[in-house]
């Protein structure tokens, strides 16, 4: 280890250019997309660990020590983004995550007890139309044949459970 200390304080311009490759990659932690600072500090660290000419053993503790100083920003940078400054930012889009089931179902289930006609055979899946909308729907496990009357029996997130009306109902 103190062959470490020594082959770093030796070699200082290298250092600084490696600390400006990993500023430059925390840089483009924050910044969407991988653009010029990303592909910079990379380069600087390529360049610096070349230039620095460590052993082996030298070159693996460096290399964890940088790791070790990439993953505390990046999780810092993630915080940052759920929770902290960032999320408050431009760069951080919070309204287009939406869950399943409250952006999927809520406009479907103004089709239960709706009735309509097959547009194509339900074998169990076709095409049904409902006020001259169409939709796909799915029988309840039977066969449905063209022009029969159908309601619709649920909704199930994307998935439209329809029954036959008979004569009798």
């Amino acid at each position: 280890m103190d062959s470490l200390g020594s082959l770093l304080l030796g070699n200082i311009p290298v250092m600084i250019m490696m600390l400006v490759g990993v500023g430059l990659l925390v840089f483009e932690m924050y910044i969407p997309g991988f653009g010029v600072p990303g592909i910079s500090g990379i380069a600087l660290l390529v360049l610096g660990f070349v230039l620095l000419q460590p052993t082996l053993a030298q070159g693996l503790v460096l290399f964890a020590i940088l790791a070790a100083i990439l993953c505390v920003a990046l999780s810092i940078c993630l915080y940052s983004a759920s929770k902290g400054r960032l999320s408050r930012s431009k760069l951080v889009l919070n309204d287009v995550a939406v869950p399943a089931e409250s952006a999927g179902n809520s406009d479907m289930n103004y089709f239960i007890g709706r009735e309509g006609v097959t547009h194509t055979p339900l074998r169990p899946a076709g095409i049904g139309e409902f006020d001259g909308v169409k939709l796909n729907v799915v029988s309840d496990g039977e066969f449905i044949a063209l022009g029969k009357p159908i309601r619709v029996q649920s909704v199930e997130g994307n998935r439209i459970v329809v029954r036959e009306i008979r004569k009798q109902e």
